[in-house]
C-alpha cells in the first residue's frame, strides 16, 4: 500500500494506492472516489458490540467499509468530515488513541474501538474516546492542523483540542478549574497527560465552534408557525 496526502493542512485529503488483494477499512462515509478495481465490502467489523460501541459511545460509524483491490491495483481517496489535517500513525503491534470522530481509516491488521476515558460521572460526552490496536498504518482527521507535541513529564489540553495520542501515556480527564468556579461558570474539561510519549493537539476545537454558533441557532416559538 502506498498513499499520498494532498491539500493540506486546511483541506486535507488522503490517496490510497491498493495493489491486488491488499484491503484498507475505512470510516463509513469516508470515501469520495475510486477506481474500478476497488470493491467494497460493508460490515460491523470487529464484531457487533465493538460496532455498536464505536457507534453509541465514540461517535463513530457502527458500519465499516473495507475496500479491496480486485483484478489489479488501483487508488482510492477518503476525505474526513471536518476540514484540516490528516495525519498517519504506524503501528506494531500496538495502540492509538483518539478523541470520538477523529478515525479516518487503517490497514487490514488494524482494529477500532471504543475506549474509556476515565471520567467519575456518566453525563458527559466525552467519556470514550476511539482506540485503533494491532499492526498496521491509522489515519486520523483533526479539526485544523494537528501539531504533534513530545510529551516528558506532563502535559494539560482543553478535551476540544486533544485529537489523538500514543498509549505510552496516562490520562485522566478533569475539570479545567475549581470546582465552585467550574460550577458556577462552567469550565472546560481538560485531559491530562503524563509519561512519556506524543500527543497531536488540533488547533481548532469543534465544541468551541458549537458554542460560538449556538447564539445564531434559529429558534422556534410555541406560537410561530412552522
Amino acid at each position: 500500500m502506498e498513499f499520498t496526502i494532498s491539500s493540506g493542512p486546511s483541506f486535507a485529503f488522503l490517496e490510497v494506492a491498493l495493489g491486488p488483494g491488499e484491503r484498507i477499512a475505512a470510516e463509513g462515509g469516508a470515501m469520495a472516489w475510486m477506481d474500478e478495481t476497488i470493491q467494497t465490502e460493508t460490515s460491523v467489523r470487529g464484531g457487533f458490540l465493538k460496532g455498536l460501541g464505536r457507534s453509541a459511545l465514540a461517535k463513530q460509524s457502527l458500519f465499516q467499509n473495507v475496500f479491496e483491490a480486485r483484478g489489479g491495483g488501483g487508488k482510492i481517496v477518503f476525505t474526513p468530515g471536518q476540514p484540516g489535517e490528516i495525519t498517519s500513525v504506524e503501528l506494531e503491534e500496538g495502540e492509538l488513541f483518539m478523541e470520538p470522530g477523529a478515525w479516518l481509516a487503517a490497514e487490514e491488521g488494524v482494529t477500532v474501538s471504543a475506549a474509556y476515558q476515565g471520567l467519575k460521572g456518566l453525563f458527559h460526552e466525552g467519556l470514550f474516546v476511539v482506540k485503533a490496536s494491532g499492526t498496521g498504518r491509522v489515519f486520523f482527521a483533526a479539526y485544523g492542523e494537528a501539531h504533534p507535541v513530545d510529551v516528558d513529564g506532563f502535559l494539560r489540553v482543553d478535551t476540544g483540542h486533544a485529537a489523538a495520542w500514543e498509549a505510552s501515556l496516562d490520562w485522566r480527564l478533569t475539570r479545567g478549574g475549581q470546582k465552585i468556579r467550574a460550577f458556577l461558570f462552567s469550565d472546560r474539561l481538560v485531559t491530562e497527560f503524563s509519561g512519556k510519549g506524543r500527543v497531536w493537539v488540533q488547533s481548532r476545537s469543534p465544541q468551541a465552534l458549537a458554542n460560538w454558533i449556538h447564539p445564531f441557532r434559529r429558534v422556534r416559538h410555541r406560537n410561530q408557525n412552522p
